[in-house]
C-alpha cells in the first residue's frame, strides 16, 4: 500500500510503534533463540529507520504496517521468526532507498531471496497487465519458498483490514484483486480462516448495504442461535462423555459472505437460512485411533438426530487436496432444523485452521502421499513456460485453486485427483504432457468417449494415443485444468511459430530486395496492422491473411525504412470527443456521470450491457481497447476480473442526480400460477399502478403450475426499481422477484 512522505516527530506515535513491536515480541516469545531474537531486532531498527518519514493514507506512521503483517505471519498463518524478519522489511526495497544487495549483506541469502519475491515488478515496466504480472513473480516464488505467498497473505489481510482510508476506486481494484487471486490461494493453501476474512471484507467493499445487514440479523439472532446450540449439543455431550474420549465441541457462525452466497443460490431471506452455523466436535486421540473415533461420534451424532445421508462428506479417509481432514453432516435438530455438524481431531483442527503452516507439523508422519507436494509439481508445471502471457497464466492457475475434485482411476489401479467437471482430455494431460499432445481416443469404463467428456467420481479411464495427432484451437474449449490449458497453448503457438518461420522468410527477402531496415520494417508492420508480436505477422503472411503486395502499396522507403504514405489518421473518437467538447467542461443537463470529475461525455461512454447499471447504483468506469468507456456496476459479475487484471485502466465514475434520464434493468420473476391472469396481474401492478414502461416479457409456465417470467423495464434510478421489486413480491403468485446481474 502507498506511503506519504511525512516526517515522524510525535511522542505517541514513537510509543504507539513500541507497543506494537512489544505485541510482536510477545507473539514470538517461545519460538525464538537468540540469534533470533537479534535478527528480528536489526530488521525492526532498518525498518522503522527507512520508513521513518513515511505515514500510511490513514496518517498513522508506515512502519506499524509491516510490525503487523509480521504479527499476522506469526499468530494468525503460523509461520516463524524468518518470516517475520522477511515482513518487517518486506516494503523496504520497494519504497525507499535500500536495494536487495543491502538486504543480502545484512541478512543473508535466504531472506533476501523472500524479500525480493514480496517485492513488486518496477512500475515503469510496460505489460498488458502490470498486476498480472505482479501476481506471477510472487507465484513464481511459490515452488522455492511457500513463505513468500503466505506473508503476501498477511500483507494483503492488513491492507484489506485498513482500506476505509483509500479512495473508493482504489478500494474496488483491491477488494477485485483479493477476490480474484488472493481468496481462492488462501482456500488452497488451507487458510479457512484468512479466506473467510478475505471474502467478507471483499464484500464489505463490493455491497457495504447487504454486508451491514446480514452482520446485524446475525448479531441480533446471537442469542437465539447460542441457546440453540446449547440444546442441540446436551444430548451429545453426554453420550461423548460416557465414552471417555478427551473433546470439546462448540457452535460458530459461517461468515457473512457465505451466508450471502446462500441466501443469493437459494434466492430467499435470512430468516429462511436455517444453515447460519455449524457445530464443531474436536476429539483429542493419538494419530492411529483418529479415524476410529471420528466415526465413533459420527455414529453417536446420527442416533440422536436423523441425518440426510446425500449431506455425507467423508474427507477422513480420502482427504482434500489441501491437506483439509474432517467428517461433515448434516442432521435434522430440534424443531426441525438443519444442522451442518463437523467431527475431527485436534491435529485435523490445526491443519484446518493453519492449513499450510500447520502441514510442515506433521509432515512424514502419514504415509500418505504429500498433498502439497502434489500441488507445487502442477504449479512447477505451469511455470515451465516463461514466455507465456501473464493473463493466461493467471487464469489457468486460478482455475484449479478452488475447485471440488474427483477421484478416477487408471488402468492399472492408480488413484488419480482432478477438480469436479475435468474432461476426459484433461486426464490425458494430468498422466503425461505427451500422452495429452498424441491423444486420439479415451475409453471410460471400457467405452469410447469423446475427448470433451465429463469424468465422474469413480471412472477408470484409459487414453488411447497416436503419433500423428496434434492438439488444435478447438481443444482449448474441451480442458479446464490450467496444466492441459497451458500445454495446448504452448503446443499451439509453437507450431504457429514453425508456420512463421515461412512468413519470416519470404518478408526478408522483400526487405532485402527493396533495401529496408529489417527490424524497423517490422515493427512497422505489426503497428500497422495492431498485432500483438512478430510471430503474429509471420504467421498471418504465412498463411495468406497478408498480402504482402497488397500491403506495400500502404508503403514507401526512405533512407531504408518504411514509410506510410496514407494521410495521417483522424484523432480516434475519445481524442476528438476531447478537443471538440474541452472548451465546454462545465456539466450540461444532459451529463448523467462524471468520470474523474468530469462529465463521461467527453470520454464517449456507454453503460455496460453486462451489468446495465442504474441512476444509484455503486459504479466505476473501465477505458476498453477499442469502445472507449464502459461503465459497470461495482457488483456486476464481470467486475471482478476487470478490476483484478486490469486495474490500471479503471477509473472513478458517480452518477449526477438527474429526473429526466431513463435506465433499463432486467427483472426475473418466480412464482406459481394459482390460476388465470398471472400476466394480467403483472402488467397492471407494473404499467397502470407503478405507471412504468415495459420494454419486454417473456414468460414461461413449467410443470405443476410454476412460471418462470423475465421483464425488462424503464426505471428512473435504483429507489424505483426496489421500489418495483417489493410491490411485485407482494402479489400473491409471485414467489421470488431478482434483478438479473
Amino acid at each position: 500500500m502507498s506511503a506519504v512522505a511525512e516526517p515522524l516527530t510525535k511522542e505517541d506515535d514513537h510509543l504507539l510503534v513500541q507497543r506494537a513491536y512489544r505485541q510482536l515480541l510477545r507473539t514470538l516469545k517461545d519460538k525464538m533463540d537468540n540469534e533470533d531474537k537479534e535478527q528480528v531486532r536489526r530488521a525492526f531498527e532498518l525498518a522503522a529507520e527507512a520508513h521513518s518519514k513515511q505515514r500510511r493514507k490513514s496518517g498513522e506512521p508506515y512502519i506499524l504496517h509491516p510490525i503487523e503483517v509480521a504479527r499476522i505471519c506469526i499468530e494468525e498463518v503460523g509461520l516463524g521468526p524468518t518470516a517475520a524478519v522477511c515482513a518487517l522489511l518486506h516494503d523496504v526495497v520497494e519504497d525507499t532507498d535500500y536495494s536487495l544487495d543491502d538486504m543480502r549483506r545484512e541478512f543473508g541469502d535466504k531472506i533476501a531471496l523472500i524479500i525480493d519475491g514480496l517485492t513488486k515488478l518496477d512500475g515503469s515496466s510496460t505489460y498488458e497487465s502490470p498486476q498480472a504480472e505482479n501476481f506471477r513473480k510472487v507465484l513464481s516464488t511459490l515452488v522455492m519458498d511457500v513463505r513468500v505467498v503466505l506473508i503476501k497473505m498477511a500483507d494483503r489481510l492488513h491492507n484489506m483490514r485498513t482500506l476505509g482510508s483509500m479512495p473508493r476506486h482504489k478500494q474496488l481494484k483491491i477488494a477485485a484483486e483479493t477476490s480474484y487471486i488472493y481468496a481462492p490461494l488462501a482456500h488452497r493453501l488451507g487458510l479457512y480462516n484468512i479466506r473467510s476474512e478475505f471474502q467478507d471484507l471483499c464484500l464489505k467493499i463490493t455491497e457495504p448495504e447487504t454486508y451491514e445487514e446480514i452482520a446485524h440479523q446475525l448479531n441480533v439472532t446471537q442469542s437465539e442461535r447460542e441457546r440453540y446450540i446449547n440444546e442441540f449439543l446436551k444430548p451429545i455431550q453426554q453420550q461423548l462423555d460416557e465414552i471417555g474420549v478427551p473433546y470439546r465441541c462448540f457452535g460458530r457462525a459461517k461468515s457473512v459472505s457465505s451466508i450471502y452466497s446462500k441466501i443469493k443460490a437459494k434466492n430467499t431471506p435470512f430468516e429462511e437460512i436455517y444453515d447460519i452455523f455449524a457445530v464443531r466436535i474436536v476429539v483429542d486421540v493419538e494419530r492411529k485411533r483418529e479415524k476410529t473415533v471420528c466415526w465413533m461420534v459420527y455414529s453417536i451424532v446420527t442416533d440422536i438426530f436423523r441425518p440426510i445421508p446425500e449431506r455425507l462428506k467423508d474427507w477422513v479417509t480420502v482427504p482434500k487436496s489441501n491437506a483439509y481432514e474432517s467428517l461433515h453432516t448434516t442432521v435434522i435438530g430440534p424443531g426441525g432444523r438443519f444442522v451442518e455438524v463437523q467431527i475431527r481431531s485436534e491435529r485435523m483442527d490445526e491443519i484446518a485452521e493453519r492449513g499450510f503452516a500447520a502441514h510442515w507439523k506433521y509432515k512424514g508422519i502419514s504415509n500418505q502421499p504429500d498433498v502439497y507436494e502434489k500441488w507445487l509439481d502442477q504449479v512447477r508445471e505451469l511455470m515451465e513456460n516463461p514466455n507465456s502471457d501473464a493473463l493466461e497464466f493467471i487464469s489457468d492457475f486460478k482455475n484449479n485453486l478452488y475447485s471440488e475434485e474427483i477421484y478416477v482411476v487408471t488402468p492399472l489401479g492408480d488413484m488419480i485427483n482432478l477438480p469436479k467437471g475435468s474432461t476426459a482430455l484433461d486426464f490425458a494431460f494430468h498422466i503425461h504432457t505427451d500422452i495429452g499432445y498424441h491423444c486420439k481416443a479415451v475409453k471410460v469404463n471400457n467405452r469410447i468417449v469423446p475427448m470433451g467428456f465429463k469424468l465422474n467420481m469413480g471412472d477408470q479411464v484409459e487414453v488411447v494415443t497416436d503419433k500423428n495427432q496434434k492438439p488444435n484451437e478447438s481443444w482449448l474449449k474441451i480442458v479446464v485444468t490450467g496444466k492441459a490449458r497451458s500445454k495446448i497453448r504452448s503446443a499451439m503457438k509453437e507450431e504457429r511459430r514453425k508456420k512463421g518461420e515461412l512468413g519470416r522468410e519470404a518478408l526478408e527477402r522483400k526487405f532485402n530486395n527493396m533495401k529496408v531496415h529489417y527490424e524497423q520494417g517490422v515493427e512497422t508492420l505489426v503497428k500497422f496492422y495492431g498485432l500483438q508480436s512478430h510471430v503474429d505477422l509471420y504467421y498471418m503472411i504465412a498463411s495468406g491473411e497478408i498480402n504482402l503486395i497488397d500491403t506495400f502499396k500502404n508503403f514507401t522507403v526512405k533512407e531504408q525504412k518504411l514509410v506510410e504514405v496514407q494521410a495521417a489518421p483522424a484523432p480516434s473518437s475519445i481524442e476528438q470527443d476531447k478537443k471538440e467538447e474541452s472548451p465546454k467542461r462545465r456539466i450540461s443537463p444532459k451529463t448523467k456521470i462524471l468520470v474523474n470529475g468530469e462529465p463521461a461525455e467527453l470520454y464517449h461512454y456507454k453503460l455496460a450491457n453486462c451489468c446495465n447499471p442504474v441512476q444509484g447504483d455503486d459504479i466505476f468506469a473501465f477505458l476498453t481497447s477499442m469502445e472507449g468507456l464502459k461503465i459497470h456496476r461495482t457488483n456486476c459479475p464481470n467486475a471482478t476480473n476487470l478490476l483484478a487484471k486490469y486495474g490500471y485502466r479503471v477509473m472513478k465514475a458517480e452518477w449526477v442526480v438527474s429526473g429526466d434520464s431513463t435506465f433499463v434493468a432486467d427483472l426475473k420473476i418466480t412464482g406459481v400460477d394459482i390460476g388465470i391472469g398471472v400476466i394480467e396481474r403483472l402488467m397492471h401492478k407494473i404499467s397502470t399502478e407503478l405507471g412504468l414502461n415495459i420494454r419486454s416479457f417473456q414468460i414461461e409456465g413449467g410443470d405443476e403450475g410454476y412460471y418462470e417470467g423475465k421483464i425488462s423495464l424503464q426505471v428512473l434510478n435504483k429507489d424505483q426499481l426496489n421500489l418495483v421489486i417489493k410491490s411485485l413480491k407482494k402479489l400473491e403468485s409471485v414467489e421470488t422477484v431478482t434483478r438479473i446481474e
